[in-house]
């Protein structure tokens, strides 16, 4: 079989992050696409994700939790206190602990690095970029910061202090 025709061959069943192909296109040298749902069944496959419980005590034992909700978003939903803002956008670049624009906290590659969106799709995809990078240890919060707030976990309004 050709590689076109392997490629045309792959069927998606939306549960194992399979690739998804137009036969036409892929025989054809076309792009092998993907859906957001299986973008993220992909990243969590490789990430060990705890609940709020456990990354609380993950959290007291020297874990960092990292919340990469834009601004506005933190406004409306509150914060994590303890939780170092890092927005998605420049995520990598502050967490390499080889390159040049890292935070202190990013010291080598084996920080537990717990990464917070607002319900846990976007952090598993960030996690996975992390752990791309080398930091083996980083994964995400199972439920994001609204699992976090249901659970009863610290929590403060960006202007008025804590929940």
């Amino acid at each position: 079989m050709t590689d076109g025709a392997a490629v045309a061959a792959i069927v998606a069943d939306g549960t194992d992050g399979a690739a998804v192909t137009d036969g036409a296109a892929a025989a054809a040298g076309g792009p092998v696409t993907r859906t957001v749902d299986q973008l993220v069944a992909a990243a969590r496959a490789g990430l060990d994700r705890p609940d709020p419980a456990r990354a609380w005590a993950e959290v007291t034992d020297g874990a960092r939790l990292v919340d990469i909700r834009p601004a506005a978003q933190r406004a409306r939903e509150g914060e994590i206190p303890g939780a170092l803002v890092i927005e998605r956008n420049v995520l990598e670049w502050r967490l390499d602990p080889t390159g040049s624009h890292r935070i202190p906290e990013a010291v080598d590659h084996g920080v537990r690095w717990i990464v917070v969106c607002s319900e846990g799709y976007a952090s598993s995809l960030a996690a996975a970029s992390l752990q791309e990078l080398g930091l083996y240890r980083a994964t995400d919060l199972d439920g994001g910061f609204v699992a976090w707030a249901a659970a009863g976990l610290p929590t403060r309004s960006v202007d008025q202090g804590l929940r």
